[in-house]
């Protein structure tokens, strides 16, 4: 109410005067009244001193035997009160107005209470909150709400009966205010709700707007410099600073966010920046030490792309999530892998529970078939770049633009990205410099890289995260304990990888192709041990590199099993999705499928087949053009 409104009379239209009297919302507080204006008030209490009366459920007083006039009233009488004091102990004093109530214009007033900002909340006070209902979970007992506002987000915990859910009338994404008191509860504060409204028509609007703006503003990447100057990587920064933006208003929006990432030494250099950005992202926002292990999962795909098995798993995990703990679907990050027609099946899955996806990859793409499928896609081959920007370089900025404080521990990690993948950057020595400056020296990046792979191969489909972040030395606590770690499982991956490509290399066939290309041949079923470290790809890659050091010439090598060839090139001009595509039309029933990089790659056919996928293949290889430039960069003592 307004100064000028407080005891003013009004025009009735015929040159008289009504009084203005004030009928109070139940809910109304001492912030909701005024000095010297008229209120509608029962009798709540009849003493010899006076009687006591409520405006509301929250304000009530008394109406002292002097100013009665000689009237009496009884226990819920109807009378209209002028408010004299409003005192600072608490105490409220009444005068009896002289009105009418058939007479006068009476105003309802609604209680506009005092808004809190969730992270101003004091243990002990009273408050009211004003948010977005982004969780509801019903337990044992208490049904727990989460709000969200502007700057944080609360748990609030209202009981109607022990497993019975509390104010049905509110659901998920609804916009409310909570008033109760600010408790400790295991840790973190809780709000003990004494009631839950819902917001509607123009104050919903206002405070959507409030929320957007606000959210918008906090959701905004933290500006960093990037760690190396490198042009070909600018043209991806745009997009990066919008997958972190993203990022930060999910977490802001109370969505749990799923991370997928391929198991190999790149793939975990992307997801572990990642992980350790949003973990610290989610602390600033949600309270209680299970924020993180709540609203974040990373799981490793053993392929290069989102496979069935995969996408029903997380699916089934989210449903149960939403169903047991009354939280949002997730948002999926695809990390090194989800850029290809192979992973459109996993997408349209999703498709029908409005399940967000963001894609960083650098795998040969196929835009045509995923983007209308994803809300961001991030890839250097989009640029006309190729795969030496590995998607563990981009992740590191990513990391950065959601959290510059894990900058520090990160320097060290697109190095090892770039040599785990391959990379023929240019800026590579950069990397390493880098790297040696936050002390690690070439040697050290590579153990990693070799460790990293190997923990990969060993935890299959399972998290790791702390065994990962130790070898990584991301997020880790012991810098001894990822010394010892990383020389103990290289140096096992390194005796595995020499004895397997002992047993394979009497077997392997060579010939010389037209175009003076050397091709070599491995099976893999028959003459590598199989179940164990290292896998069929690593096998293929490992006998690759060992045939380029000698040769120094252009080289392709091929592993196959009964159903699947992996394939390897340096210094021959490959396009390996589209020999894919063709070999598919080209081989009938022969269920040909797969892709990756351009000269890096793995498809899958029918066992039957394979002798006719096999040779196809060959013929195809056989008529690629070589790449001088790039065979002119193989270096002997790699």
């Amino acid at each position: 109410m307004t100064d000028s409104a407080a005891g003013d009379s009004g025009d009735d239209g015929t040159g008289g005067s009504r009084s203005v009297v004030y009928d109070l919302d139940a809910a109304c507080t001492r912030t909701d009244v005024e000095v010297g204006a008229r209120y509608r008030a029962v009798v709540n209490g009849v003493v010899d001193y006076g009687v006591f009366v409520d405006i509301s459920d929250h304000v009530s007083g008394l109406l002292h035997e002097s100013n009665l006039d000689g009237q009496t009233f009884d226990v819920g009488d109807e009378l209209v009160v002028l408010l004299e004091e409003l005192k600072d102990n608490g105490d409220v004093s009444f005068d009896l107005a002289d009105v009418d109530l058939d007479e006068a214009d009476v105003l309802a007033v609604e209680h506009e209470p005092e808004i809190t900002a969730v992270d101003e909340a004091v243990v002990g006070d009273d408050v009211t909150v004003e948010g977005e209902l982004v969780q509801i979970k019903q337990t044992g007992g208490p049904t727990i709400f989460h709000v969200a506002d502007e700057s944080g987000i609360l748990a609030a915990a209202a009981f109607e009966e022990a497993g019975v859910r509390a104010y049905p009338e509110v659901e998920l994404g609804d916009l409310v205010r909570v008033s109760g008191s600010v408790e400790q509860h295991e840790g973190a504060r809780q709000l003990e709700v004494g009631d839950i409204s819902l917001l509607t028509g123009e104050t919903a609007d206002a405070a959507r707007e409030r929320l957007d703006e606000a959210m918008r503003d906090r959701a905004e990447p933290e500006p960093v410099d990037p760690l190396v100057e490198w042009e070909a990587f600018e043209k991806l920064r745009p997009e990066l600073e919008d997958v972190a933006r993203t990022l930060r208003r999910t977490v802001l929006e109370g969505r749990p966010i799923r991370i997928r990432h391929h198991a190999d030494g790149d793939g975990m250099c992307a997801a572990i920046p990642v992980q350790l950005a949003l973990e610290r992202f989610i602390e600033s926002v949600h309270e209680g030490d299970d924020a993180a292990r709540h609203n974040l999962k990373r799981l490793p795909s053993k392929a290069p792309f989102y496979e069935m098995e995969d996408v029903t798993r997380d699916l089934n995990f989210a449903l149960e999530g939403r169903a047991r703990h009354g939280q949002k679907l997730p948002f999926l990050l695809m990390l090194d892998n989800g850029s290809t027609e192979e992973d459109v099946p996993a997408y349209k899955n999703l498709a029908h529970y409005d399940v967000p996806i963001a894609v960083v990859d650098h795998h040969h793409p196929d835009p045509e078939a995923v983007d209308d499928l994803l809300d961001h896609h991030v890839n250097p081959y989009i640029h006309d770049e190729d795969y030496r920007i590995t998607t563990g370089m981009m992740c590191v900025e990513l990391a950065r633009l959601i959290d510059p404080g894990v900058t520090d521990e990160l320097r060290h990690v697109p190095a090892v990205a770039g040599l785990s993948d391959r990379s023929k950057a240019e800026v590579m020595d950069e990397f390493l410099t880098l790297a040696d400056d936050a002390g690690y020296d070439r040697e050290a990046i590579e153990d990693i890289g070799e460790a990293l792979d190997y923990a990969a191969h060993w935890l299959r489909y399972s998290e790791g995260k702390t065994l990962v972040s130790d070898v990584l030395n991301v997020g880790s606590e012991d810098a001894e304990r990822h010394r010892e770690l990383v020389e103990f499982l290289s140096t096992r991956a390194e005796r595995d990888v020499r004895e397997q490509l002992d047993a394979v290399e009497p077997h392997v066939e060579h010939e010389r192709l037209d175009s003076d290309a050397h091709l070599y041949r491995i099976d893999l079923e028959n003459f590598a041990k199989r179940f164990t470290y290292p896998a069929p790809g690593k096998t293929t890659g490992e006998l690759h590199d060992r045939k380029v050091r000698a040769t120094g010439e252009p080289v392709i090598t091929i592993g196959y099993g009964p159903d699947f060839a992996v394939l390897r090139s340096d210094g021959v001009r490959l396009d390996i999705p589209q020999m894919v595509t063709e070999l598919n039309e080209e081989v009938v029933g022969g269920g040909v499928s797969g892709g990756g990089h351009l000269v890096v790659g793995s498809i899958k056919f029918v066992e039957g087949r394979r002798e006719d996928v096999i040779d196809a293949l060959v013929e195809k290889m056989a008529d690629a053009e070589l790449d001088e430039e790039l065979s002119t960069t193989i270096e002997l003592d790699d």
